[in-house]
């Protein structure tokens, strides 16, 4: 057998570098050791403060506490995304961590609510969603009735610097060690190829078995050293510069990441307990940076706080994010824009597939291959879900949405918005992270809704569909007068930070 993999290098701080740090040290780190290299001379790009709620999964294994958590990262609670203006110019819907109505064993909810809107029985489709519900009141509890009807599932708003702080302490405090430097020179194995050791400035020698390169976008080991090339998606997204600035927080945070469309791209708002963080995702070649400031500042809601800072960035992702010794995480792995909050959640789970699939004694290229396809497949399938934002508009008011809702789509997902619109299916990817309640609200939110439905929604007589829609309203809308507002509850937990 080769030599066991005893030693981790990570190149790069910020979310990336020490959730790895954490996850790795906790789920295996008397198997190994682990070393963390970053300089305080490089700035780290928060690309994600909004999440999604598999973030929890993240905690739990770490074994963190919620309400500390909150409190040291001055997080809140998210229980969905509003989309303003993305369909059409003047229409708001929610994308929801929740799923409206209720799955029979065969045929989903929306088919139902589709036979029931042609009646003219229905409500509207949102009115079964106790996230929506919650969300538009500003309320949030965590409802204890073992109901799936009444499943609240949610993530967080935080400061992602905060956060990669955070993550740092409960790193080092199981044993990782920080390094502190730049990486100068790389050395290899010339037989093998794989990466033996780093040279930092001033001369020290870092030796590692197994490296993660969280190094940023300019992926210091997988592409300067190992030159796996970038798959380029800039001509599915040509969004390719975003803009951030903060803002004072408002009285009361609402419990939800808004998401507006602008003339050539989408502006953020997400509620912190601090600040208000605010940006936007924009398209260079429809909007100049000074159009793009403009744009931005003319349209927030509070007191700047700092000057706006652009953030370049190439959509798309490594052609092998695993190769030789090497594991790229984070933006050295490739680049989504954060329209669905998945930048945070791509980094877990990489970290996740890689422990996994974590090597024993050497490398075996059938188990590097096996990471790749898994990797290529989940960043495939949140491309084709943040495309479909962009295409399924009517908006006809500038170059930038008659080009994205007029271009050719990945096949996949040309396939897929075809297949629901004739009939109402929707096919579910092993490796896809949106389940079908998120398709179909982005979907129908949209505009894009089903000609056809399920035979078995037939099943109940008009009069008996009316019903049960009324009944199911009514239940989903039971529990939220007795919730407290979102920032109460944030006080009673012992998350709000003094």
């Amino acid at each position: 057998m080769a030599a066991a993999i005893n030693r981790v290098v990570i190149v790069g701080g910020g979310t990336a570098g020490w959730m790895a740090a954490a996850l790795i040290a906790k789920v295996i780190g008397p198997q190994v050791t682990i070393a963390l290299i970053e300089s305080d001379e490089i700035g780290i790009i928060g690309v994600g403060e909004a999440t999604i709620p598999p973030i929890q999964h993240v905690n739990a294994v770490l074994g963190i506490d919620e309400a500390e958590f909150l409190r040291e990262t001055r997080g809140s609670i998210k229980l969905a995304i509003r989309f303003d203006d993305w369909g059409a110019i003047g229409q708001s819907y929610y994308h929801s961590f929740g799923a409206a109505g209720r799955n029979t064993a065969f045929c989903s909810f929306h088919h139902y609510w589709n036979r029931a809107k042609r009646a003219g029985i229905a409500g509207d489709y949102w009115d079964y969603d106790l996230n929506y519900l919650c969300a538009r009141e500003g309320k949030f509890a965590k409802i204890q009735v073992d109901d799936p009807l009444w499943h609240l599932p949610y993530a967080y708003h935080f400061d992602s610097a905060l956060y990669g702080q955070y993550l740092r302490r409960y790193s080092e405090a199981r044993g990782v060690e920080r390094i502190e430097g730049l990486v100068e020179q790389v050395a290899r194995d010339g037989k093998t190829g794989n990466v033996t050791s780093l040279t930092l400035r001033g001369g020290r020698d870092v030796v590692g078995d197994l490296f993660i390169d969280c190094s940023g976008a300019r992926g210091l080991l997988i592409q300067r050293q190992l030159n796996v090339g970038y798959e380029d998606w800039g001509h599915w997204l040509p969004c390719d510069r975003a803009m951030a600035v903060p803002t004072a927080r408002h009285d009361e945070t609402p419990p939800y990441t808004r998401s507006t469309a602008r003339s050539a791209g989408w502006q953020w708002r997400i509620p912190l307990q601090h600040r208000v963080g605010n940006g936007l995702v924009y398209s260079s070649r429809h909007l100049t940076d000074e159009q793009a400031a403009d744009l931005l500042l003319g349209n927030l809601d509070g007191e700047v706080l700092a000057d706006p800072r652009i953030i370049p960035f190439r959509t798309g992702r490594a052609r092998r994010q695993w190769d030789h010794n090497v594991v790229a995480i984070g933006l050295s792995s490739g680049f989504l824009e954060p329209l669905e909050s998945t930048s945070i959640y791509l980094i877990q789970s990489a970290i996740v597939r890689l422990l996994h699939l974590f090597p024993h004694a050497g490398f075996d290229a059938r188990q590097i291959a096996e990471y790749n396809r898994q990797s290529r497949i989940e960043f495939e399938t949140v491309r084709d879900f943040i495309i479909l934002h962009y295409h399924a508009t009517s908006r006809d008011d500038s170059d930038f949405w008659r080009h994205v809702r007029t271009m050719a789509l990945p096949d996949r997902l040309a396939d897929k918005i075809a297949l629901f619109r004739a009939t109402g299916t929707l096919t579910q990817d092993p490796l896809d992270i949106f389940m079908e309640p998120s398709w179909v609200q982005v979907l129908m939110g949209q505009g894009i809704e089903p000609r056809d439905y399920h035979p078995l929604a037939d099943g109940p007589t008009d009069t008996e569909l009316a019903e049960q829609l009324r009944q199911l309203a009514a239940m989903k809308r039971e529990p939220v007068p007795n919730m407290p507002s979102h920032d109460r509850w944030l006080r009673g937990f012992g998350g709000m930070a003094a």
